[in-house]
This record gives structure tokens, sequence and C-alpha cells, in this order.
């Protein structure tokens, strides 16, 4: 009863909103039933017959009765019919149906249907339909019709001022993205032609809209409308570039560029945007991630579920950049625990809260830990003994780590180091190591150190082959991932923002790039291949990049965005590579092999294997010169174990050996000769006196500043 109550005054709430709508429809109903009788008899046939007028005159009223009770109902006066469509439709012909079929009830138990022709009823049906059709369709008038004279000249002045704009697409995005333009009339773009990759509705029309050619005639296209004064000022992607084809899609921005044509693309539906925006179909900037959006490969997300599900995982550097991603992405596999290990304090704070909101039921620890300790990282291991580890901590900046290679070593060497062994102690599944590919031929210490870490875990995951026992190693290697902290894009903003001028160290320096979403989950997935697959024994997981980009050309494509115009509005300064660059970088070392791998999107790298035994006998001599702040012994070690690392600083070279040589002479006076053996001292000999080791000075080493 209670519900009935609350229903009957909902449906009145609703007539009450559109009490001349209701009317109308009311209305309709009796000129349909009246109508149908004449067109079934005749106007001349209804006058001479009265018992059709009494029978019209009977069946009226009861009808209007249903109409009343059961249009409300059948929801037409639920939406607002401005923004009606055709799936509306529906709605009306099921409020006359219902209708139509309670009237035939309705007269057929009072009159067994007598001088109720059949027909008429299936006429007053199709009227009715076509009655309320129509007054729904007048709430669009306004769209539909013309202004008069005055407002129709003003409405052409407002749109000559207004800027001319080529649309990419002719999708159900453009679609909309038309109706908004019409509707809104604080729009600043006029659109004046349309663009579409396949060329099958060249010549058709879209919302009044041309469509003018396809992607590769675009520039016929612009020379077109430049002689019919509507030259394109902006260029509107509909959807995001790599739906037309990456190449296209490149193509035609660089052409757009060129003519001084600035380039966006549409905000899509399902795009998250802050409360306070207004616009829905608001413009953004193409970004290098547009350009980038690859086909993906096909992730075999099954797998990344069997990996994580029910599984205890700790991650390193859970608050980073990679770091964050990882989290997030591992917290929707359902592990049984989430264990977040951070140094930074306010990183860890931030990635908690955001897993306290996005999963509440996710039993989770957050850990303030220093890789760097062994003590601190043997207790966090040995408290929640994860089943699987994520190595993310990692000082990451080359220019950074180049002027402290101290603090470099110790955390991208000994804290991989420390966490490796202690996930061995703890018999985990797994450990998988976040590497970068400045590993490759490295020419800065960030590159020699983390080329270390890659030698260790790969020497741990052989010794665990040959035991039969332990968990695997697993390497990924991947390049520049954008948008994390200090990446190339964020400075670009902030220095166009501040006018210039936008710094490139090498007009020809090009990087590979990567999301961080696509980083992450290519590695999860290269794991799950590799530890349920049993793949990957001591290589590397290389990831594919696709192409390098030249970043003078992310430059002067990130001004023309902007509307504004490289070395004329904004000017570019090459200021030099900076200690420790190098112009390219490369997938893989001259000394790796490189081997087919089974996962898609994935490359395999096995590199030349460095005995356990050494690496951890020059770690302990590195752990402990690091801890001094002894940088020059730090790079001779880092020199004597990374092939291709040259470490040619020549107002060290002599000081450096004379140092080790007169430690090792001490260490055998004492007989502690274990940490220093003769191969090491050689290959450091040869590599820092180019292959003729001289005589050795006495003298301390110069500490690097």
């Amino acid at each position: 009863m209670i519900a009935s109550k609350k229903t009957v005054r909902s449906q009145v709430r609703k007539i009450r909103q559109a009490p001349r709508l209701f009317a109308t429809d009311l209305i309709s109903a009796c000129f349909a039933l009246t109508f149908a009788f004449i067109a079934r008899y005749g106007l001349e046939d209804v006058e001479a017959r009265p018992e059709l007028v009494n029978s019209l005159l009977f069946a009226g009223p009861q009808y209007l009765a249903i109409c009343a009770v059961t249009f409300p109902m059948a929801g037409l006066y639920s939406r607002n019919w401005r923004y009606g469509s055709v799936s509306d439709l529906w709605t009306i012909l099921r409020a006359v149906l219902i209708t139509t079929a309670l009237l035939v009830c309705v007269l057929f138990f009072m009159t067994r249907l007598q001088d109720i022709p059949r027909t008429a009823l299936l006429l007053e049906a199709l009227l009715l339909s076509l009655f309320l059709s129509a007054s729904r369709l007048s709430f669009r008038i306004n769209e539909l019709s013309a202004p008069d004279h005055h407002i129709w000249l003003r409405r052409q002045s407002e749109q000559e001022k207004k800027i001319p704009t080529l649309l990419v697409g002719a999708s159900d995005a453009a679609d909309l993205y038309l109706r908004a333009v019409s509707r809104d009339r604080s729009c600043v773009h006029r659109p004046i032609g349309i663009i579409e990759p396949t060329g099958a509705c060249e010549g058709m029309m879209l919302r009044g809209v041309p469509i003018l050619g396809t992607l590769p005639d675009f520039q016929r296209i612009a020379a077109d409308l430049r002689l019919s004064n509507s030259f394109p000022r902006h260029l509107i992607f509909t959807e995001a570039p790599s739906v037309f084809g990456e190449e296209a899609s490149e193509k035609l921005i660089k052409e757009a560029e060129a003519l001084g044509i600035a380039v966006s693309r549409l905000s899509q539906m399902t795009e998250l945007k802050r409360a306070k925006r207004e616009n829905t179909f608001e413009l953004k900037s193409i970004e290098l991630t547009d350009l980038l959006e690859r086909p993906q490969t096909a992730l075999d997300r099954e797998a990344i579920l069997r990996l994580i599900r029910g599984r205890r995982v700790l991650i390193t550097g859970a608050g980073g950049s990679i770091g964050t991603e990882l989290t997030l992405q591992i917290a929707a596999c359902e592990p049984s625990l989430l264990v977040l290990v951070e140094n930074c304090e306010y990183n860890l704070y931030t990635i908690d809260l955001e897993l306290g909101e996005r999963f509440p039921s996710l039993p989770r620890a957050a850990c303030l830990c220093n890789v760097r300790r062994v003590s601190r990282v043997s207790e966090v291991f040995e408290q929640y003994r994860p089943e699987l580890v994520f190595h993310a901590a990692a000082l990451k900046h080359v220019p950074m780590v180049e002027i402290n290679p101290c603090e470099g070593a110790l955390t991208n060497v000994i804290g991989t180091m420390n966490v490796a062994n202690a996930a061995r102690q703890v018999d985990a599944l797994a450990m998988v190591q976040i590497s970068t590919d400045k590993v490759v031929n490295p020419t800065s210490v960030m590159g020699g150190t983390k080329r270390l870490a890659e030698l260790y875990c790969q020497a741990l995951d052989l010794e665990g082959i040959e035991r039969g026992s332990g968990p695997r190693y697993m390497t990924v290697r991947f390049g520049n991932v954008l948008g994390s902290s200090g990446s190339l894009i964020p400075l670009f903003k902030r220095q166009i923002a501040n006018g210039g001028p936008l710094t490139v160290t090498d007009p020809d320096m090009t990087r590979f790039f990567m999301t961080v979403r696509e980083a992450v989950e290519l590695t999860l997935q290269a794991s799950a291949y590799g530890l349920e697959g049993d793949i990957g024994k001591g290589e590397i997981f290389v990831l594919d990049m696709g192409k390098p980009v030249k970043i003078i050309d992310i430059a002067r494509r990130m001004i023309r965005l902007a509307g504004l115009t490289p070395d004329v509005d904004i000017a570019i300064k090459v200021i030099g590579l900076r200690p420790g660059e190098k112009c390219y970088e490369e997938l893989f070392d001259i000394n790796d092999t490189q081997v087919p791998s089974p996962v898609p999107g994935v490359f395999g790298a096995v590199p030349r294997p460095v005995p356990l035994f050494k690496l951890r006998t020059s770690f302990a001599r590195l752990e402990r010169f690091a801890e001094l702040g002894d940088a020059s012994m730090v790079l001779a070690l880092i020199s004597s174990l990374v092939p291709g690392y040259n470490w040619r600083r020549s107002a060290y070279r002599d000081a450096v050996l004379s140092e080790m040589h007169n430690e090792r002479a001490g260490n055998e006076e004492r007989g502690r000769d274990a940490n220093l053996p003769d191969d090491l001292l050689t290959a450091l000999v040869t590599e820092a006196d180019g292959g003729r080791a001289g005589p050795f000075e006495r003298g301390r080493a110069p500490r690097l500043q």
C-alpha cells in the first residue's frame, strides 16, 4: 500500500512538471480516436449513423481515463525530450500499445466491441504514435528551424570570428562533438571540414559539415581551403591519433605543424576530469603518450592473475613512479598481502593512502626501509616472508648519480644485493629486478651500477639452476618512462610556461619511451611467463619500446602545440651533453646474446655472466669504499666489472691505482688478501692504464666533488 502511494505521488509529480505536454497528449488521444473512426467510415457515413457517434462518445471518455493513467506509468514524462533520440521511440510505442490493449479489453467486457470496428483501433494506434512523436519533436524545433533575418546575421558574424577547425575522424565522437558545438554558442571553434582514414564517406556530410577526404589528402585539402578563405587554424583529432595509424597520424601532425596549424584531440567522454571543468568536450594537446600509443601487445591477464593472486608480494620503491603503478596493478590482482617498502616517508604515506581508498579490504603493510641497510631489509623479509619480490628502488637520474657515485653504488648495487639475498633467505618464489636501457654500453655511473645489479641477479639465477633450488631471479629492462618524476615532458611544459628557452642537450639525441602503464603490464606478463613457464633462465627480458624518438622534435612539437612558433616565440637552447649522458640509447649490449622470447612484446638477452663469488668479493670492496666516500675507487671497481664502461679520468688514474696497490700490499702483510683477487687488480690496471700497467706511485686518490 505504501509502495502504491509513493508510485502515485511520483507520477503526479511528473505530470506537474510537464502539464502542457500531458494536456497535449490527452488531446492527441482524442483526435487519434476520432480521426480513426472518420477514416474508417468516412465523414458522411458517421453523420448518417447515430450509433457510430454514440459508440465514439461512449469509448472516448474511457480512452481518456486509460491514457491519463497509462501515459505517466509508461514513462512519457520521465525524460527530457529536448535530448530525445530514436531509441526513445520505444517508450512512445510501448505507451500506445498498452493504452490500445486496455481500451480493447474494457470495450470487449462492456459492449463486446459492438459498433467498434477493429480497423479503427489499429488506425487509432498509428495516429496516436504519430501525434505523440510530433509533440516531442517540437522540443527541438528551435534547433531545426531557421532564425529570423537579424538573428541569422548576428550568428553569421559570430561564426566568422570563430576559429576555423578541421576534424580528423567521422566517428561517433565527431558526431557528438558537432552536436555540442551546434548547441554551445560560447564555443570558439567553427568546424569547416572533416578528414577520415578510409575515404568511404568522402563527399558526404556529417551534421552539415563536409567530409573532404582522407589523411593523405591533407595538403590538398589545406590548399583548397586557403583558396576559399577558410584555411584551418586548428586540427582536432576526435579520437586518439593511434586509432588512425601511428605513421599516418605522425605524418599528419608534422604537416599541420609545418603549416602553423595547432593540433589537439578531444577528451573522450569516458576520461575523468576535474569537476570544475565546464566544457565536456574540452580539447587537450597531443601529448607524446598519444603518439607513442602503439598497438597494444595482447596481454595474458590470466597468467598475471595466476602469478599474483593469493600470494604475499613485496615491492621496494613502492612510492616511486614505477613502484606506484606496480603497486596499483598488483593490488588489483588480489594478493593475500602487499608489503610496501619505501625510503621516502611522504611517498610511502601517499601510496598507502591511495591503496586504502581504492582497495580498502586488501591486507597491506607499509615499511619505511632503506634497501642499503641489510639488517632492516632482513627484518622486513623475515617478518612478512614474501613469495614474490619486485625491486623498483633505485637512484635513476643520470646527472645526480654522476656527481654522487658513492650513493648510486650503495643504492643500486648494494641495495639490490641486500634485497636479492633476503629473498633467498626467506625462500621466495621469485624476485623481479627493474632495470634500464642505460645499462647497455654504459657511459654513466647510473648505468654502470644498474648493470652490476643485473649481473648479480643473473648470477643468483644461474646458481639456483645449478643447485636445483632457490628463487627465480628475473630482470626486466626498458627505457624512459613518460610521466615519471623528472621526466622530459613535465620539464618542457614548465619551460614553456616560463617563456622558454627549452633546453636540449644535443640536436641528435634520441631516446626510447614507454608509458608507465605499458611498462608495468609487460613487466608483470614477462614475470608470469618466466615463473610459470620456467623460461628466461639467466636472461634479461627487454621490453619492445618501438622506435627511438628525437628529443629536439619533441621540443618543437610541444611549442607548436602550445600555439607558439619554435625559435620565434620560444627558443630552443642546446646546452651540451651532461656528464654520463650519451646521444643514443641501445637495447642490447655488445656482450649480450640476443635470443627469441616466447613472451609477446618482449625480447630476450643473455649477458656474459660474471661468477657469483667474484661479484660478492667485489661488492664487499665497493660497499667499503662507497661508505668511506671514496668515489675514485668506486668508479675503478665499476669499470673493472662492467664491460664497455669507460672510466677515463686521467686526474685520478695513477692515484687510484697507487692506493689500490698500497692497500693490497698492506693486506698481504696482514694476511688479508681475500678482498682483492689478482685478476681484479689486473683488470683495474688494464682498464685504467689502457693496457700499459706502469709503476705505481704512492698517495691518496682524490675524491670527486
